[in-house]
């Protein structure tokens, strides 16, 4: 854990290091403010000597009044001191937790296709907003806690070493004591304050996972199911949580036995170095007044100890996410990609998921400018996957892809996906309006132009119906609208943006036969002038392709004209074919 410690420091270090000056400014009000409170019992010590020694006097009088005169300057200055240290401190946090949300937001919205789809996206939230609050937790302990105590202890033994060195000692060797006895039982806490921040995060996890598929649950009847393995998950989270609670009351239950040690040394001790007339009153006073700063900061000490290291247990899972490298990355000094043809090719490429399952086996294909692609065969072909290594959601294992004839993974991955325009089988709509989703295929378009879009998709269809039209909320996934819906912003989202090559995912699977007559008129619009890539299950939807391309285990086993295909009857093209004619292919 050692590492992890260093590696969450690491990375809040970079953040905090932009804020040097106000974080100087919340150590200073705090020094200040230190410093005029340990300079306090001194001033009360002049005045209880006084009271003791001095018989009643306008002299003695006027001593007093001096030295009260002089502690309510120190207040003042710890008022002043604490409020330059807040107000520093307000200032200087939420902006530190917003650079850490907004980062780790960057970095993990950068990781490849593969880490979503093997990620609880409740838990990837949990685990980001946990990093903004670790460090809002540590920030907290390093400036209202452990700088003061470290402080105060400092100076406070120099103080008394001026006035009695065995008190001192005492007090020391009390300091080391407790010290060591809470670091070494928050550290052995530690392991399983990092099993309950991860236990906590499998909780939001199976919560938004039956969350999200709440519907599916309802139509399954699989509430008992879903609340009895809810209910599994959460109560390994509470055992493990009243474990860490149990050792936290513990520590808590040895730490008061050693205040009342140190409280019943001191006492007597004072008390016999009084008799000898080796300590006055004052002095006394003063020896007891530091007593008390140490054991009000030393209670909570352990606390701060243990909320430190749980900070760092839930700050390690994002910071694992943080260190994790990239799958799919740009090679140093990546150029844009510059597309005027559109012509792609694709040489000997071949890809294994955890180089384990071959899904692709030296596919050679070459598909010209402007011409239209369908690829079919059955489930697992390997379909979905060339078409994933084109978008560089995955890196091929073997083998290049070249457009223009540049490879692109050595262009940048933003320029690559700017120029291809994907319409996939079930799209998925962010939780915004109408309009917005649309206009995400160029965020920089005109109403006009959305409006454009929309009416070549066929979307207004649907749209003018609504009461809040374009502005209608789509809701999360674009749950509002029904599959052929989605499909048609999806096309409308593609129309606007305008990419050289366009990929079509079963584009209209979801469109009953009215709503696919509308389309198919917008999508050979679309794919004037494109090279398009489709992929197709209902052969039906393909016959108007210039080649069609048979894939089956991973290899490309035929390739051509619906009509050349046709002539094989021992073809798989064929035999797919016959067992989806029936009677409801048109022409």
């Amino acid at each position: 854990m050692q590492t992890s410690v260093k590696s969450v420091l690491k990375v809040y270090f970079r953040e905090v290091k932009r804020y040097k000056l106000l974080v100087f400014l919340v150590f200073t009000g705090l020094g200040l403010t230190i410093a005029a409170d340990l300079a306090v019992p001194i001033f009360y010590k002049t005045f209880f000597d006084t009271i003791t020694v001095s018989l009643p006097s306008a002299l003695a009088m006027k001593t007093l009044v001096v030295v009260l005169v002089k502690i309510l300057f120190l207040n003042i200055l710890i008022w002043v001191g604490y409020r330059l240290a807040v107000f520093s401190a307000s200032y200087f946090q939420p902006r530190v937790m917003a650079d850490l949300k907004e980062r780790a937001f960057d970095y993990l919205m950068n990781h490849s296709y593969s880490f979503f789809a093997n990620s609880f996206a409740g838990a990837l939230v949990q685990r980001l907003n946990r990093l903004a609050r670790s460090f809002e937790r540590f920030s907290d302990r390093i400036f209202w806690d452990l700088f003061p105590l470290i402080t105060r202890i400092i100076a406070i033994v120099i103080i008394l070493w001026h006035y009695n060195q065995t008190i001192t000692l005492i007090t020391i060797a009390w300091i080391l004591l407790l010290s060591l006895i809470n670091c070494f039982l928050s550290v052995w806490k530690l392991k399983y304050d990092i099993k309950r921040a991860a236990k906590d995060s499998e909780v939001t996890a199976v919560m938004a996972d039956a969350i999200t598929n709440s519907t599916t649950i309802q139509l399954f009847t699989g509430f008992s199911f879903e609340s009895s393995r809810f209910k599994k998950v959460v109560e390994e989270w509470r055992k493990i949580t009243t474990f860490t609670w149990d050792l936290a009351s513990a520590i808590d239950a040895i730490q008061a036995a050693l205040y009342f040690l140190i409280e019943f040394f001191l006492f007597y001790f004072g008390l016999k170095y009084w008799s000898l007339g080796l300590l006055t009153v004052g002095t006394f006073v003063m020896v007891q007044s530091y007593l008390l700063q140490i054991m009000h900061r030393f209670w909570d000490f352990g606390r701060v100890v243990r909320d430190i290291y749980e900070s760092f247990a839930d700050a390690t899972e994002m910071v694992e996410i943080l260190e994790t490298p990239y799958e799919v990355k740009d090679v140093p000094k990546a150029k844009s990609i510059t597309i005027n043809k559109g012509e792609i090719e694709f040489k000997e490429v071949r890809f294994s998921f955890h180089l384990t399952r071959e899904v692709l086996r030296g596919i050679n294909l070459i598909i010209r400018p402007g011409e239209r692609v369908a690829l079919i065969g059955p489930s697992g072909a390997g379909k979905s996957t060339l078409v994933k290594l084109l978008l560089r959601l995955y890196d091929v294992g073997g083998g290049q892809i070249l457009i223009d004839g540049q490879n692109i993974a050595k262009v940048t991955q933003e320029s690559l996906r700017a120029n291809l325009s994907l319409v996939p089988q079930d799209p998925i709509l962010f939780h915004r309006t109408l309009m917005e989703n649309i206009r995400y295929g160029q965020r920089e378009a005109t109403d006009e132009e959305v409006y454009r879009a929309a009416e070549l998709a066929h979307c207004d269809d649907f749209i003018k119906d609504l009461p809040q039209g374009y502005e209608t909320y789509v809701g999360e996934r674009g749950i509002k609208l029904s599959g052929g819906e989605r499909q048609r912003v999806a096309i409308a989202r593609a129309i606007l943006k305008d990419a050289p090559i366009l990929i079509l995912d079963e584009a209209t699977s979801s469109l009953d036969s009215r709503s696919e007559s509308l389309i198919q008129e917008a999508l050979d619009n679309l794919m004037k002038g494109r090279t398009v890539i489709a992929i197709a299950h209902r052969l039906s939807t393909i016959r108007k392709v210039n080649r069609i391309v048979v894939m089956d285990n991973g290899r490309i086993i035929e390739e051509g004209s619906h009509d050349e295909l046709l002539k094989n009857p021992q073809s798989l093209y064929y035999k797919l074919w016959t067992l989806q004619a029936g009677g409801f292919l048109k022409e």
